[in-house]
């Protein structure tokens, strides 16, 4: 088991000690608002749990049936994460709902405030670690997973105003409204994540700054050849599929021209974490006017 399953799984465990916490807030106090956040972090362990099982597929290694490796499983995760984002908003509109037709007074609010503040602060320390080692390694699974928590942790925000509101004014109304306003919020992260897993699956090219790394370090350690054009990358979680064509001199001799790419192999699997480089060498008549000058 790797670091990312291991932290994968843990998120899983933390994810259902938060849970417990707002769970526990809501029954005492009665507050729809604190019952719709604990309603949402129920989300979170599950998509944890589907974050680890994919982490799992992902680090498997190509097989016949998956030459190109299990790298995609990760999208698959984050796109699944965010469609139970979005069901988690819908669920937290229908409890504001009838709140709104249905609003009450709360039980024990300081103590109700006190025990959800906790647990949004548990979250958010977790959010934190979880994006700088999704980051870091390249995870989809981990960034998605920490982007919802951190959704989460805004919906601790509105939810502790709203029942904090409704303790000082005495507006019971006011606990359904703002776990409405967060659940729209909810619903916009759950809608972004989906859309960009969903890039993640159509072979979105790596960023543009990763691009500009790449076409440098070709430039950089070509030398012996005529040109590089037409490069191409995609990702697929924590990999990078880089491609181009490499002209050469024409009577260059077929050792020579490995040699050239071997050495560009290395040095874009040096400085690209998870390069999975393909070259195709051709002659020099195959040169373009676009093409990208080596030194």
């Amino acid at each position: 088991m790797d670091r990312t399953q291991q932290t994968a799984l843990l998120s899983a465990g933390v994810g259902l000690a938060v849970t417990a916490l707002k769970f526990y807030a809501a029954v005492a106090t009665g507050s729809v608002a604190l019952y719709s956040d604990a309603l949402e972090s129920i989300i979170n362990v599950v998509a944890a749990v589907g974050a680890f099982a994919a982490l799992r597929v992902a680090a498997r290694p190509a097989d016949e049936d998956h030459p190109y490796g299990h790298h995609k499983a990760e999208f698959l995760s984050a796109v699944i994460e965010g469609a139970l984002i979005i069901v988690a908003a819908v669920l937290i509109l229908r409890e504001a709902w009838f709140g709104l037709l249905h609003p009450k007074p709360l039980d024990a609010p300081a103590f109700g405030l006190a025990v959800n503040g906790l647990a949004g602060v548990i979250n958010a320390v977790w959010a934190v670690a979880l994006m700088r080692w999704g980051r870091a390694w390249r995870s989809p699974a981990l960034i998605a997973d920490a982007r919802h928590i951190f959704a989460d942790v805004v919906t601790s925000v509105g939810v502790l105003a709203g029942v904090a509101a409704v303790w000082t004014t005495g507006y019971a109304v006011l606990d359904p409204a703002i776990a409405a306003l967060v659940a729209l919020h909810i619903l916009w992260s759950g809608g972004r994540m989906v859309r960009e897993s969903v890039d993640g699956l159509m072979d979105r090219a790596a960023p543009s700054e990763m691009v500009g790394q790449i076409r440098s370090l070709i430039s950089a350690h070509g030398e012996g050849a005529l040109e590089a054009h037409d490069v191409r990358t995609r990702s697929a979680g924590q990999a990078t599929f880089i491609d181009f064509h490499l002209v050469v001199p024409g009577a260059m001799t077929v050792a020579d021209s490995h040699a050239i790419c071997d050495r560009l192999e290395n040095a874009l699997e040096e400085k690209i974490p998870g390069a999975v480089v393909t070259i195709h060498v051709e002659p020099d008549e195959k040169a373009k006017a676009c093409g990208l000058p080596v030194l």
